[in-house]
């Protein structure tokens, strides 16, 4: 493969990956200095400031990984792999909306939830193409389940 075909190939699962950030940040409408701040939230949620920097590593480790996986099958050879990706992004995406646009944080928990299975269905598709790509998913893995937990703990908080 052509060093110029690789890095077309990065640049795609990046601006997929990031796309999908985007277009789950418009759903925000600046509800975090709005309603969320009514929220009652348990004391170990973490400072509004981290999320952006955490999500731009994950999208970053998560477009790589894609990118890896794309790299060792092409299109035709990974896609499960990509399928479930893609399946994912867009639960990625609409989680955003969901919990800040609608104010929905049960409804959010259930795409919350979706998503979750997801990274696991494509974590384990990453990992049979390329180890270094399911590793790259872990900490996205990990970051999910807790804010999982965070959820479910404003659901519960804020019913």
């Amino acid at each position: 493969m052509t060093t110029g075909r690789q890095v077309v190939g990065l640049v795609i699962a990046l601006v997929a990956t990031f796309a999908a950030a985007a277009v789950g940040g418009l759903g925000m409408g600046g509800q975090v200095e709005g309603w969320y701040r009514t929220l009652e939230r348990p004391a170990w949620t973490p400072p509004d400031w981290l999320f952006g920097p955490v999500w731009t590593v994950l999208y970053t480790l998560m477009a790589v990984a894609a990118y890896l996986v794309w790299r060792r099958g092409g299109w035709g050879g990974a896609r499960l792999a990509l399928g479930l990706y893609a399946v994912q992004l867009v639960l990625n995406a609409a989680w955003t909306p969901v919990f800040f646009g609608l104010r929905e944080i049960g409804w959010a928990l259930v795409v919350l939830a979706a998503l979750w299975l997801m990274i696991v269905a494509t974590t384990v598709a990453f990992f049979r193409k390329s180890v270094p790509a399911g590793v790259l998913l872990l900490p996205y893995l990990a970051w999910t389940t807790f804010a999982g937990v965070l959820n479910f703990t404003l659901w519960r908080l804020n019913t």
